[in-house]
């Protein structure tokens, strides 16, 4: 039984690098319950990449950083989908970060401006206006979905101004579903899960010893998988979530109940 009801629909992945990107599992997931998948990603490296990971599927080029790219491969994509006999689009993910730490991380107070400036342009500006000039190209009841963290309330040292940026993508959902809302029945959610070992995490400075107490945090002792944030971006691309709209789904395994674990506790101060 096709639970999400995804099959022969068609949906638009923005974000995949590698193997180990959360943009290549959503794919996975999607593509085995045979639904269409678009690949757009950002260098022509990537799209050898996403050809080999998914054979068949159309992958275009695309660096977000300048809105012009995302026209651009607007109409490319409305011109290969016009080709294949036409229709629109079911659902468009958003998984796409950038963070300059050329400098080394700094205290916050010190972040960069034309930094900060440059990663809420990629990280969370290219999700709106991907939602802007695609929205003729999605289907009236249509789905996107971005992907962020599972909060932008911890001070986390080593990640530095990506948490604010963050929160400016998250409550983005709610302004681009009211707007949208004049026209269509659009949703917009994110997925936000915990730590991750992906390749784009492992540039973060001092990365694996926050994954590892992540994975003392978390209910279970078993780190979180990107197959496991895929399947609740699948879900909310499905039509299976028509009723969740503007939210941020966190996927952490219980991690943010945790903290105070007895074995955490004890290796702490003990």
């Amino acid at each position: 039984m096709d639970y999400l009801g995804v099959e022969k629909k068609r949906f638009i992945i923005f974000g995949l690098a590698n193997k180990k990107s959360v943009a290549a599992a959503i794919g996975r997931t999607l593509a085995a319950e045979g639904a269409e998948l678009i690949h757009v990603v950002r260098s022509e490296e990537r799209r050898e990449t996403a050809r080999k990971l998914f054979p068949g599927c159309p992958v275009f080029i695309c660096d977000v950083e300048d809105e012009a790219n995302i026209v651009r491969v607007r109409d490319e994509i409305a011109e290969e989908i016009d080709a294949a006999g036409g229709g629109r689009v079911d659902g468009i993910v958003h998984s796409i970060a950038f963070a300059n730490y050329s400098e080394g991380m700094k205290p916050f107070h010190e972040t960069i401006k034309d930094d900060f400036l440059q990663a809420v342009n990629i990280s969370c500006f290219s999700f709106i206006s991907i939602a802007n000039h695609f929205k003729n190209l999605i289907i009236k009841d249509g789905s996107f979905v971005t992907i962020t963290i599972s909060t932008t309330r911890m001070a986390a040292e080593n990640y530095g101004y990506m948490a604010p940026v963050k929160a400016a993508l998250n409550s983005s959902l709610c302004f681009l579903a009211k707007s949208f809302s004049d026209f269509s029945h659009v949703r917009f959610n994110a997925v936000a899960p915990s730590l991750l070992k992906t390749s784009a995490s492992a540039g973060i400075p001092g990365y694996v010893d926050s994954y590892l107490f992540a994975e003392k945090a978390i209910l279970r002792k078993k780190a979180l998988t990107t197959r496991e944030v895929a399947d609740t971006a699948a879900f909310l691309l499905s039509t299976r979530s028509s009723g969740i709209n503007c939210q941020t789904v966190v996927v952490d395994a219980g991690m943010e109940v945790n903290y105070f674990d007895r074995e955490i506790i004890r290796k702490t101060v003990g």
